[in-house]
């Protein structure tokens, strides 16, 4: 593996929402209008054939992280149906992250594939001690989807698709220690897109991870995400 540069950990600045998103899905609309884009431009393994145009934006508030997805995507499959069903074999987004700027307290993975079924466990490391979120705390997660919970056949021809969620910062309380959003507090993050299960997969990411097969469970290579105050 080559050493790590500045560069391999990129840093995305989560503006503080001035209100709250109503959770629409509207991905040029308030709040989200005026907010810059995250573009997931890496990937593991091969260069895939498929490469979905895949974006994300963040906001924060004393209460919530909001995250809204936007992905231009192609054989869109969603066949998992219930809460921590192997959605990563679906045509699925996820955000991996320490809500610490040290990688030592842990991190989250929240995958939700297309259809909003998710997976939300939390790991000391990757595979060691691995906390899956109770059901309870998992439904606190408003979300938004834009195509039906399941989508099968697959769709072949090209297809845009939204999905928004706001999550408690209480609700991580219940896991590990959570350094709280505030201006010039970072945390650690990954943002990835995948399809496993698909007839095209592919494995992209936001930060580069340099390794030698997909595997999203590297905190090592997380970027960076840094509070900031409404611009």
């Amino acid at each position: 593996m080559p050493p790590l540069t500045h560069a391999m950990h990129p840093k995305y600045y989560v503006r503080r929402a001035s209100k709250g998103s109503s959770l629409t899905g509207d991905w040029d609309g308030d709040p989200w209008k005026r907010i810059p884009a995250i573009e997931l431009k890496s990937y593991m393994g091969s260069r895939p054939e498929h490469f979905p145009k895949t974006q994300v934006k963040l906001l924060w508030d004393n209460r919530f992280i909001y995250v809204i997805f936007r992905v231009e995507d192609r054989f869109v499959k969603a066949v998992a149906r219930r809460y921590q069903d192997r959605v990563f074999q679906d045509s699925c987004v996820e955000f991996f992250f320490t809500p610490s700027h040290e990688i030592s307290y842990g991190y989250f993975n929240l995958e939700v594939n297309c259809g909003g079924t998710m997976l939300f466990n939390f790991q000391r490391a990757p595979g060691v001690e691995i906390k899956p979120i109770s059901e309870s705390d998992a439904w606190k997660i408003e979300l938004f989807h834009s195509l039906p919970t399941i989508v099968d056949p697959e769709i072949s021809e090209p297809i845009n698709w939204i999905l928004e969620y706001r999550i408690p910062i209480e609700i991580l309380t219940h896991y590990c220690e959570v350094v709280w959003p505030a201006p010039a507090v970072k945390w650690r993050a990954n943002f990835y897109k995948c399809a496993d299960g698909t007839s095209h997969p592919h494995w992209l990411t936001w930060a580069p991870i340099f390794y030698p097969r997909p595997n999203f469970h590297l905190p090592e290579f997380f970027g960076y995400l840094e509070f900031v105050e409404e611009i």
